[in-house]
C-alpha cells in the first residue's frame, strides 16, 4: 500500500520528515516528497501529518491468476513433541477454531508423525473440526526436506484456506520452506489475528524493533500463511466429548532425504530451558555482572519451582543458552510471576514478557524502563538484594 502526499495540501511542516523511520521523506522545493523505493507503508507519517495531506494510496494486486475460491479451511500445523502435541499447537487450534467459526469454515489439524495414536482426540477437544494425519516410520524425527514434501502434497490435494505454524525452532524452519515451495506469502512471528468477511487473514506482527504493529493481508496467493509466537493465545478449554473427522493420508510422491540424523544433544543442561510452559520465571540480565551471578538465579528458581530466563545481553554473553532468552528474538512467555532481575526493560525485552500476571523487577537504576511495566518494585544492587530475597523464601518454605 503505497504512501500518497498531496502537495497542495502540504504546509512545510516537516513532521514527516522526523516522524519517518526510515528517512523516506524529505524536503523537495519547500514541499515534502516521498522516496517510494526507501518507504516501507508502515503509515506512521499518514497521523502525524497537521494538514492529513499524506494518506494511504490503494493496494496494487497482483496478477497472479490463481483462483482462491478453491480454497477454504484453517489449517494448523501440529508440532509433537515426545509424541504428543506441543503447548503453542493446542494454543493455535483455540485462535484457529474461533477464526473458523467466524468466517464459516472449519478448523483443521495436520500430524506428520510415525503413529499418530490417541493424539486426534486431544486435537478435537482443542477445537479441531478434522485431523488429517500423515503417519510413516521415515516420520520419526523432523525433517525439512520429508516434512515439506508431505505438506505440500496435503496442501495441493485438499487446499486449505490458510495454514498456522507455531514459531518454534523448527516451526521457524518448516513454514518458509513450506511457503516458498507452494510459492505464497508467509507472515513471521505474529502476535495477533483476525479474519475478514471475505475470508482474508489479518496477520498482525510487530515491526521496527516493536515500535508499531504492522498488519499483513495475502490477498492473492493461497494458502495464507503464518508463524505464530507461542504464548500469545490462551488455550481455550478443552472439550473431551468433541469428535470430529480422521484423515488418513498416504504420500504418493515420496522422497529420499538429503540428511542423516547422527546424534542428539541437549542444548540446554540446566533443567530450566523450558521457559515458556514455567508459571514462574526468574530472568537475568547484564545487571547480574557475571555468569556465576546465575547460580542465585538456579537456586531461587529451584525453591519456587520455576524457570531460569534471560535477556539478550545475558545470552550474547554467553550467561545462558538461547532457549533461556525472553524477548523479541527469543521467546515469549506468560508466566504467572515474572522476576527481571539486573534487567533494563529494553523494548525487545518487553515484547516477550509484557503480558506475564505479575512483574517483580529489581534493578539499581531507578529511572529504567523495566520499572513502567513491574507491579512490584525494588531499586537496588541486584547482587546484594537476591541472597536476602532467597534466605526469605527459604524461611517461609521451611
Amino acid at each position: 500500500m503505497a504512501i500518497v502526499i498531496d502537495k497542495e495540501k502540504c504546509i512545510a511542516c516537516e513532521v514527516c520528515v522526523t516522524t519517518c523511520p526510515v528517512s523516506a521523506i524529505n524536503m523537495v522545493d519547500g514541499k515534502a516528497d516521498i522516496d517510494q523505493n526507501t518507504c516501507i507503508s508502515c503509515g506512521a507519517c499518514v497521523g502525524g501529518c497537521p494538514t492529513e495531506a499524506i494518506s494511504q494510496g490503494t493496494v496494487i494486486k497482483a496478477e497472479v491468476g490463481q483462483d482462491t475460491s478453491a480454497y477454504k479451511d484453517l489449517w494448523v500445523y501440529v508440532e509433537l513433541e515426545a509424541g504428543e502435541p506441543c503447548h503453542v499447537a493446542y494454543e493455535l487450534l483455540g485462535k484457529a477454531s474461533e477464526l473458523a467459526a467466524k468466517s464459516g469454515q472449519r478448523c483443521c489439524a495436520v500430524v506428520i508423525c510415525t503413529e499418530a495414536g490417541e493424539v486426534s482426540r486431544e486435537l478435537f477437544a482443542a477445537g479441531a473440526d478434522v485431523v488429517y494425519i500423515v503417519a510413516d516410520k521415515i516420520y520419526g524425527d523432523y525433517n525439512t526436506e520429508l516434512y515439506t514434501n508431505a505438506f505440500c502434497e496435503l496442501v495441493e490435494e485438499y487446499k486449505p484456506s490458510a495454514v498456522l505454524v507455531g514459531a518454534t525452532a523448527d516451526g521457524r524452519d518448516f513454514a518458509p520452506r513450506v511457503a516458498a515451495r507452494l510459492r505464497t506469502g508467509l507472515c513471521a512471528d505474529c502476535t495477533a489475528l483476525d479474519i475478514s468477511d471475505d475470508n482474508i487473514v489479518q496477520w498482525t506482527r510487530p515491526a521496527l524493533g516493536g515500535n508499531i504493529l504492522a498488519t499483513i493481508l495475502c490477498e492473492d496467493t493461497r494458502p495464507q500463511m503464518g508463524t505464530v509466537r507461542p504464548k500469545v493465545f490462551k488455550v481455550k478449554e478443552l472439550d473431551l466429548f468433541r469428535r470430529g473427522e480422521v484423515i488418513n493420508y498416504k504420500v504418493k510422491n515420496k522422497i529420499a532425504t538429503k540428511t542423516e540424523l547422527v546424534r542428539k544433544e541437549a542444548v540446554c543442561s540446566t533443567g530450566f530451558c523450558k521457559i515458556e510452559d514455567a508459571e514462574i520465571i526468574c530472568s537475568g540480565g547484564r545487571g547480574m555482572g557475571s555468569p556465576d551471578k546465575f547460580k542465585y538465579l538456579e537456586e531461587i528458581a529451584a525453591l519456587l519451582g520455576g524457570s531460569v530466563g534471560g535477556s539478550r545481553a545475558a545470552v550474547d554473553e554467553g550467561w545462558i543458552s538461547h532457549p533461556q532468552q525472553v524477548g523479541q528474538s527469543g521467546k515469549t512467555v506468560t508466566p504467572k510471576i515474572y522476576f527481571a532481575f539486573g534487567i533494563s526493560g529494553a523494548v525487545q525485552h518487553l515484547a516477550g514478557m509484557h503480558d506475564s500476571d505479575v512483574i517483580i523487577a529489581i534493578n539499581k537504576d531507578p529511572n529504567a524502563p523495566i520499572f513502567k511495566v513491574a507491579n512490584y518494585g525494588i531499586v537496588g544492587d541486584v547482587n546484594l538484594v537476591l541472597p536476602k530475597l532467597i534466605d526469605k523464601i527459604r524461611e517461609v518454605k521451611i
